[in-house]
Order: structure tokens, then C-alpha cells, then sequence
């Protein structure tokens, strides 16, 4: 389990095989060559958009690794969370990608995801 501490009171959030689950099932594409077959992407996707600092998909991933959990976060305490002031976004993202970096669920899609993008940003360093 990881924890976040949102007013004043400790969340916790799983990271596991139902939000994998959770995730994955959000977003799908067509697999090339294969009629009718979708691959399910959403954790990459979710990834990707938080690297790109995505307030939405910050609030998102905790709302569903805070499913089955108690206490359970309701999104609009989420949106509030973000929204107040004094809440450090940035460490936030940082904290949400670290537990996503070493959940073994979660662990290799995300450090795909970051390998991808630091291949690409050498790419454009070098043109």
C-alpha cells in the first residue's frame, strides 16, 4: 500500500493487478493485423500523461488506486486536493510516479514508458 496524507487524514492507494486492470481497460487500440482485436493501453497512456503533467490523469490514477481502499476518496476530495494551495503538485506527480515505478504490478510498463520518452527526448537533444 502507499499513502498520501489529503486533509489531514492518511489515504491509501493500491497499485497492484486491479488497477492495472482498472487502467488498462480505460483506453484501447486496434492490435495491426488482427480484425477485431484491441489491446488495452491505459496505463501507458495514463503514464505518458503524467510525464506531461496532466492534472487530470494525476487525478485520475489516485481515484482509481484508491478503489477498494478505505478510507475511499471521493474525486471531488481529489480535485479539491489538487486545487488547494497548499499542495505541492509537483511532488504530488513525483510521489505518484515513484509508486508507480515500484509497484510490481505497474513497475515495468512504467519504466517502458519513461525509457521511451528519454530515447526520444536524446532524438530531438541530437537534431
Amino acid at each position: 500500500m502507499y499513502e498520501l496524507t489529503i486533509n489531514n487524514e492518511v489515504v491509501q492507494f493500491n497499485f497492484g493487478m486491479g488497477f492495472l486492470r482498472e487502467m488498462n481497460r480505460r483506453v484501447s487500440v486496434p492490435v495491426e493485423g488482427m480484425q477485431g482485436i484491441k489491446q488495452n493501453i491505459g496505463l501507458r497512456y495514463s503514464v505518458a500523461r503524467l510525464l506531461d503533467d496532466d492534472v487530470e490523469a494525476l487525478v485520475e490514477v489516485l481515484d482509481a488506486a484508491n478503489l477498494g481502499c478505505e478510507p475511499r476518496v471521493t474525486r471531488k476530495t481529489l480535485d479539491e486536493y489538487v486545487d488547494d494551495a497548499d499542495t505541492d503538485i509537483d511532488e504530488v506527480f513525483e510521489k505518484v510516479l515513484g509508486f508507480l515505478k515500484t509497484a510490481n504490478a505497474t513497475r515495468k510498463v512504467t519504466n517502458s514508458v519513461l525509457e521511451a520518452v528519454e530515447k526520444e527526448m536524446k532524438k530531438t537533444e541530437k537534431a
